[in-house]
């Protein structure tokens, strides 16, 4: 295949995943479509990227050329919609609306400053620490995630439980292009600016991005909606 078209494969690949989860989740549909519609403008981001993370061949040369690529927004959109559905397919959980009096604890003070703090975490720490940008993007998830378990403890296991969930989603998916395209990582991604050090043949920024997105993004849904998981015993 030729090497400008790996890239673009395997996103689509995702979006194959992407739609098994979508026709057979029926009540998560809306959820998982409104989370990627609203992660697929990240892809934008690109450039940010592009050397000095990774210089991927992709459709119509852009990525290298522009900085911009298809794929990256292809990418967004489908790990948008599965972080946000993943746990709850698998635990088949139910939500209820907070009451007024929940919704008015201390906890929730800074509930959309925690809810912003990505966007306004990212750039802080990319300006102004000179760390790769993988680093800037993952510290922030992580952080923002955490902001999210202070604003939210009755999450806290959906959020943790979730990092988990993703990065083995992610590690098998990730598998997946070590196996059908050998050296396409040693290629591609700009080793000598990251730490080189790799697990099952995966750079380990791959799978720390993995975990902080998982823990960062499962929580949104309920946090931006005041909404609150209803326990097993209640929905029994």
């Amino acid at each position: 295949m030729p090497e400008n078209l790996i890239w673009f494969v395997w996103s689509l690949g995702l979006i194959l995943v992407w739609l098994v989860v979508f026709v057979f989740y029926r009540q998560g549909r809306r959820r998982m479509l409104w989370a990627s519609l609203l992660t697929a403008p990240f892809g934008l981001t690109e450039p940010i990227f592009v050397p000095a993370y990774w210089n991927p061949p992709s459709l119509f040369n852009l990525a290298r050329t522009t900085g911009f690529d298809i794929e990256s927004l292809i990418f967004s959109f489908g790990i948008g919609g599965l972080g946000i559905i993943l746990y709850d397919v698998i635990f088949k959980i139910k939500h209820e609306k907070m009451s007024s009096a929940e919704r008015h604890h201390k906890h929730h003070r800074f509930h959309i400053w925690t809810l912003l703090s990505p966007v306004i975490l990212f750039p802080l720490l990319y300006f102004l620490t000179g760390w790769n940008p993988i680093y800037s993007a993952t510290v922030t998830m992580f952080l923002a995630g955490l902001a999210a378990l202070w604003c939210r403890p009755d999450l806290k296991i959906k959020i943790w439980v979730s990092g988990l969930i993703f990065l083995l989603f992610y590690t098998i998916y990730f598998l997946s292009l070590n196996l059908a395209f050998p050296g396409y990582v040693e290629k591609v991604w700009t080793l000598s600016d990251i730490s080189n050090f790799f697990i099952l043949g995966i750079p380990i920024e791959e799978l720390i991005f993995a975990f902080t997105f998982g823990m960062l993004w499962s929580s949104y849904y309920e946090h931006l909606l005041w909404l609150k998981i209803i326990p097993k015993k209640e929905t029994a």
